[in-house]
């Protein structure tokens, strides 16, 4: 068993799709109409092209914002990205006007920050420290 898709709820999937692909580099995979202003847009890593999908996927279910606001309330990230340099990724993205919830901190087996993705969550960055 694999992880092919996952997804994260975003405010505005046009926002959400230049957010990832213009500021934190993924690439766009799917860009399929599904109704009125509403699409099956997933991105991927380029660094990883065989890895799963992330799909950007609309956050109009009533179950969403009383979610995400109770997660973004206690600083809990929705994801976590795997970054090789946490600290020179914190630096990139905040000459891109990214907002930091947590500078990177070191908590022993990795180092970790957290951003908002300007559509709704919370977002970890991690790089894992090898033994």
């Amino acid at each position: 068993m694999r992880i092919t898709l996952t997804s994260i709820f975003v405010d505005d999937q046009r926002k959400a799709l230049s957010f990832y692909t213009d500021v934190l580099g993924f690439t766009k995979h799917h860009d399929i109409p599904m109704g009125e202003n509403t699409w099956w847009l997933t991105v991927k890593s380029p660094e990883a092209p065989d890895s799963a999908e992330l799909l950007l996927e609309p956050a109009g279910h009533p179950a969403v914002k009383p979610y995400r606001d109770a997660l973004v309330e206690d600083g809990i990230p929705l994801a976590q990205f795997t970054v090789d340099d946490v600290e020179a990724e914190y630096r990139r993205l905040r000459e891109h006007g990214v907002v930091f919830t947590q500078e990177p901190t070191d908590i022993g087996t990795a180092v970790v920050a957290v951003f908002d993705d300007t559509c709704g969550n919370l977002i970890q960055l991690a790089a894992i420290k090898e033994d």
